[in-house]
């Protein structure tokens, strides 16, 4: 079986080096095909592939079209059986590959297989999720997720961590396996999200298909980005994260689920901002400036809920 490996890059060229480097160090005998699409960013990974990688071939994208859509470019050029979609911040450690395709052509009816995700200093990252429905992704804590998850009403919580290949919702984007052929016969990533719930959708699609889902941890790969993301860490990637999960409501549970995610997410805004309004004159000043970019941060996810989608 053959295997093709697509990679997006954004400004990234250091950490796409990094995991080039650790693809090469671990494939052994694979010779994978790898395909990496520049979005727009002219970062100067085209001159480092064709001096350190000129067997990657590399697809530029005039203008940075959105992680979905520019993984759907990079589709047109694989020829592997397999595709691997990865994060150019990941490292990927020795055997992953290999037990990944394993997996995917052992387990009946497996549509994604995705690997343990690793912190830089090899602590466990969250590797699973769960899909997206209203209250559960605008009230997401970790005490929920401990109490429900059991239950199969929640995300499983950020630490777990099963001994062996277990069925799940969903998986991230960072590091999704698939047959080439099911990625091209659900249509790749929806182009209607420009960052943010692509993967959710894919797996949506892919469940909706009778395939199934699985997290492999005996494959392991480092995430770099994940060990401080920025999902939660600014206005914008807070308003854009919860737009491209309306979207996802809208389209594959329809406008009544939409509706709920707003008002949910509202009402989760607004309890967060009644909870921190006390702290932010309470403190030193290093403490009531974290307090008031949090607040500030729900407070502009408090106004998006109330905005028309246009």
């Amino acid at each position: 079986m053959s295997v093709s490996i697509l990679i997006v890059n954004w400004n990234s060229k250091v950490l796409l080096r990094q995991c080039l480097l650790s693809i090469r160090r671990t494939s052994g005998d694979l010779a994978p095909q790898i395909v990496v699409v520049d979005g727009g960013s002219f970062d100067g990974c085209a001159e480092m592939l064709a001096a350190e990688f000129p067997d990657v071939e590399f697809v530029q994208s005039a203008d940075n079209i959105g992680f979905g859509r520019a993984n759907n470019l990079g589709l047109k050029h694989v020829t592997g059986d397999a595709v691997w979609v990865l994060n150019p911040d990941t490292e990927v450690l020795p055997g992953a590959l290999q037990l990944l395709l394993r997996e995917l052509y052992r387990l009946p009816g497996a549509g994604i297989v995705s690997p343990r995700l690793l912190n830089p200093d090899r602590s466990l990252q969250w590797s699973v999720h769960a899909l997206p429905r209203p209250f559960r992704q605008a009230f997401d804590s970790e005490i929920l997720r401990r109490l429900l998850s059991p239950l199969g009403l929640w995300a499983p919580p950020t630490d777990f961590a099963p001994a062996e290949t277990v069925p799940v919702e969903a998986v991230g984007g960072t590091a999704m396996l698939m047959r080439t052929e099911t990625f091209r016969a659900v249509g790749g990533f929806n182009p209607v999200y420009f960052m943010y719930a692509e993967d959710m959708d894919l797996c949506f699609k892919i469940r909706r298909e009778g395939l199934g889902i699985y997290h492999v941890p005996a494959a392991e790969v480092i995430h770099h980005g994940g060990a401080s993301s920025s999902v939660q860490g600014s206005s914008f990637s807070a308003v854009t994260m919860r737009e491209a999960l309306h979207i996802y409501m809208a389209q594959n549970r329809g406008p009544f689920s939409a509706w709920a995610y707003r008002f949910a997410t509202a009402l989760c805004a607004l309890s967060r901002m009644v909870l921190l309004a006390p702290g932010l004159v309470v403190g030193n000043e290093r403490q009531r400036s974290v307090r008031r970019a949090v607040f500030t941060r729900w407070q502009s996810v408090l106004s998006w809920s109330f905005r028309q989608r246009t």
